[in-house]
């Protein structure tokens, strides 16, 4: 099992920067792939960025050039750094931690952190 946890989120102005983090723990070797999501009231989840295990980044057009995904292997976290955020970022931010576990594909995902971005 893996156990995924999200902080960082808060209240900010539009234009400021947050860092959300995601620690995870447990059986962190079979993750291949950890990714933010985010939802904003009445609308669906959305992907916002990912990372694999390989580095390879993948981010929502609505982000590019804004967000910047990274890791810390030594920690087991991975950081969502969101600058220039705007109104419309305001959402709850969840990670998500997929993996293969003895060839069986699992995800799991964290509590969310809300993001407030204020106009």
């Amino acid at each position: 099992q893996v156990q995924v946890v999200e902080s960082g989120g808060g209240l900010v102005q539009a234009g400021g920067s947050l860092r959300l983090s995601c620690a995870t723990s447990g059986s962190t070797f079979s993750i291949t792939t950890i990714g933010w999501y985010r939802q904003a009231p009445g609308k669906q989840r959305e992907l916002v960025a990912s990372i694999s295990s390989s580095g390879t980044t993948i981010y929502a057009d609505a982000v590019k050039g804004r967000f910047t995904i990274s890791r810390d292997n030594a920690k087991d976290t991975v950081y969502l750094l969101m600058d220039s955020l705007k109104a419309e970022d305001t959402a709850v931010y969840y990670c998500n931690a997929a993996g293969l576990w003895e060839l069986d594909p699992y995800d799991y995902w964290g509590q969310g952190t809300q993001v407030t971005v204020s106009s």
